[in-house]
């Protein structure tokens, strides 16, 4: 069964919609191979990631995969995965594999992109990138937090979302990139990687060409913006430890419990 999230749209009654999450996951990764299979306390990094979506409570949870090994580790942990071809260029391309595959019949209105090195997520990220799409303007929705960190500003790998306001905690995507802007005063938004589509808008972002700023940022998510597709932003007040990195391994043990 598909989750039913119920998302709140002004001025009118909640809007029932079925969610889809799907967790891309590859075992070749350049400064980490076999990333997805790292032991946290005796589980696989990606049965980690799959217990915090599913702790969401916003749907249906699949990792989408290129592995056996990773689909034998989520089905043994008691999880639902799919295989899918080893030559995608980006998750999203994964995920819409995997969406084809296990939801032929289009009932899922919303599909979630989560990455797979997210072990210590808080669930309720999942449910807050999901919001803006109660707006029907809305192609694609995702997260952002309030940079603090000095050095975080002019960080490349710390992407930076360039956006107007359009209520409390939320923008509207004007821009992403790695350099740090906006100029002046103010806040500047660090991008959480995690997306939540309209399945219609999906199977339109895969099918569009990589675009001139997203080669240049190396920046999928321009692609769309440079479609004139919308993309609205929940601003949230933690940032997820992607793991990337064998240090980034060691913290992310500390911090999960055993």
């Amino acid at each position: 069964m598909l989750g039913r999230f119920v998302t709140e749209q002004k001025n009118s009654n909640a809007v029932p919609q079925e969610t889809l999450i799907l967790i891309p996951a590859r075992m070749h990764a350049t400064r980490l191979p076999g990333k997805p299979l790292a032991d946290i306390h005796g589980k696989p990094m990606i049965v980690h990631v799959w217990r915090r979506a599913l702790e969401a409570n916003a749907g249906r949870v699949v990792v989408a995969t290129d592995s056996a090994e990773i689909l034998a580790a989520v089905t043994a942990a008691g999880g639902e995965a799919v295989i899918t071809r080893e030559d995608h260029a980006s998750g999203s391309d994964r995920i819409h594999e995997a969406i084809s595959k296990i939801d032929p019949t289009k009932k899922a209105e919303i599909v979630v992109n989560l990455q797979g090195d997210l072990p210590t997520l808080d669930p309720s990220l999942v449910t807050d990138c999901i919001v803006p799409l109660a707006s029907a303007e809305t192609d694609i929705a995702t997260l952002a937090a309030v940079i603090s960190e000095d050095e975080e500003r002019t960080n490349p790998n710390v992407v930076k979302v360039v956006g107007t306001p359009i209520g409390e905690n939320r923008l509207r995507a004007l821009y992403f990139t790695r350099a740090t802007a906006p100029y002046g005063d103010g806040p500047l938004y660090h991008h959480i990687g995690i997306y939540a589509y309209r399945r219609a808008s999906l199977e339109r972002f895969v099918s569009l060409p990589p675009a001139t700023l997203e080669k240049r940022e190396k920046l999928e998510q321009l692609r769309a913006l440079e479609a004139q597709m919308r993309i609205d932003v929940t601003i949230v007040d933690t940032v997820p430890l992607g793991v990337d990195t064998p240090a980034d391994l060691e913290r992310a043990r500390r911090l999960i419990a055993p």
